[in-house]
């Protein structure tokens, strides 16, 4: 396959309600989900040295604010280029 897609949305063992709730109003990073960080860098590094294209969709459940997320893994990416 040409290309990987990831999709970081609910985190395991938390409902739907329970992660809206605690998100609401999607204004701030509530919680950073490390773990889910490191694992999507790790395979958006893995793909691209594959000679693959990363694509990564990022859910406001998956932190409480996607553009931060999303800001918060192209900086960990940028670290680990070579």
């Amino acid at each position: 396959m040409p290309f990987t897609v990831l999709r970081l949305l609910t985190p395991l063992k938390m409902s739907y309600e329970a992660v809206k709730k605690r998100a609401e109003p999607y204004s701030k990073v509530v919680e950073e989900l490390l773990k889910i960080r490191r694992d999507t860098v790790d395979l958006v590094n893995k793909s691209v040295g594959e000679k693959r294209k990363a694509y990564v969709l990022v859910n406001n459940r998956s932190g409480g604010n996607a553009p931060l997320t999303i800001q918060s893994l192209r900086n960990s990416l940028q670290a680990t280029e070579t």
